[in-house]
């Protein structure tokens, strides 16, 4: 779900140029996600090799990567952990809205609805174990580097861009932001023409960077505030947030009253499942790790064919040439800078 502070958060409409140079820590799951929900045929079938296993999210991850790296971009992608137990809720409206979908998605096979089929097959989309591990193996081979977060990845993706190991951390969802991201960066994973669900309309899908200190003084809050904003409006760890109640209002709120626990009293109907602060805590005090390394490498180009064109009959005609993109990028950088730039 993610938590929506959309209406109240400024944002910077980008070019992916002009990221060159930088280093983006990347939720592995969340790019992954729009990957296998985007990466369709036309009936809303994903991918798949001959042995009939999912390859939609690969796709996104090779040529997305590759496109990155070409124009001097640094990705790292963070996965995720074990999640937190206040997450078993949202993790199960996740899972019930999947198997509605589903039934829709028959549904509509059956009667030849193809458009619509296609539109409820992408909120089937499901990321099996198999498939985060062919990721992160397909990564090693292309010599992208990858964090195994304890937790969240969105919150060990903020830590690392806390910490100064990348410049930015990438995600659809401002949880990045409670986390304490001081800059996020929006449609990394989709920037590009995308037709709207439903309509014969396309736009154009532009990433937005989105800073922190700005978000705060744009709304005239602090840090801790922004995050008892979140906890009103509703985030993975408190999905239903107070009912009817937008980021604008929550905002009003918290401003007149200062706090959370100063605001309730005046909120008719405000239940969460747990203190409100046990919410606080883990944006406030996430599991994260030190225990990473962050190195980029030149690609390894035949270990890569081997394993997606000879082992999921991926197109080797096509991923020579996305690799052959990688390997221009990479000279770019070396061109531009040195070589220890690159290679960290």
């Amino acid at each position: 779900m993610g938590v929506n502070l959309r209406d109240i958060v400024p944002k910077t409409v980008i070019r992916l140029e002009d990221l060159s140079g930088k280093s983006i820590a990347i939720d592995a799951y969340n790019a992954l996600y729009q990957f296998l929900a985007i990466i369709r045929q036309p009936d809303g079938t994903p991918l798949k090799d001959s042995s009939g296993r999912i390859t939609s999210h690969l796709s996104g991850l090779l040529y997305r990567t590759s496109n990155l790296v070409e124009l001097g971009i640094k990705p790292i992608y963070v996965f995720d952990g074990v999640p937190p137990a206040l997450k078993e809720v949202e993790i199960k409206r996740r899972m019930k809205t999947k198997e509605e979908a589903l039934i829709k998605y028959e549904q509509a096979l059956k009667e030849g609805r193809i458009e619509e089929a296609r539109m409820y097959a992408q909120a089937t989309a499901s990321l099996k174990d198999y498939m985060a591990e062919d990721s992160k193996r397909l990564l090693d081979l292309m010599g992208i580097p990858w964090i195994q977060a304890p937790s969240e990845g969105e919150a060990q993706a903020a830590h690392v861009v806390k910490r100064g190991d990348a410049d930015y951390c990438a995600s659809q969802d401002y949880d990045s932001l409670l986390f304490g991201a001081p800059r996020l960066v929006r449609n990394v994973a989709i920037s590009g023409r995308r037709k709207l669900p439903g309509k014969n309309v396309y736009i154009e899908v532009e990433p937005e960077v989105i800073e922190l200190e700005r978000v705060l003084k744009g709304c005239e809050i602090t840090y801790e505030q922004l995050i008892d904003v979140g906890i009103l409006v509703g985030t993975d760890f408190n999905p239903e947030g107070i009912k009817g109640l937008g980021p604008k209002t929550a905002l009003k709120l918290i401003k007149e009253y200062g706090s959370l626990e100063n605001a309730l009293p005046y909120i008719e109907d405000a239940e969460f499942p747990v203190e409100p602060q046990k919410i606080k805590e883990i944006f406030l005090h996430p599991k994260v790790t030190d225990n990473y390394k962050i190195e980029w490498r030149e690609p390894d180009v035949e270990g890569v064919i081997n394993f997606i064109c000879c082992e999921r009959d991926f197109s080797e005609d096509r991923v020579r040439k996305a690799l052959e993109k990688m390997q221009k990028g990479i000279s770019k950088l070396k061109g531009k800078t040195t070589l220890e730039r690159w290679f960290g």
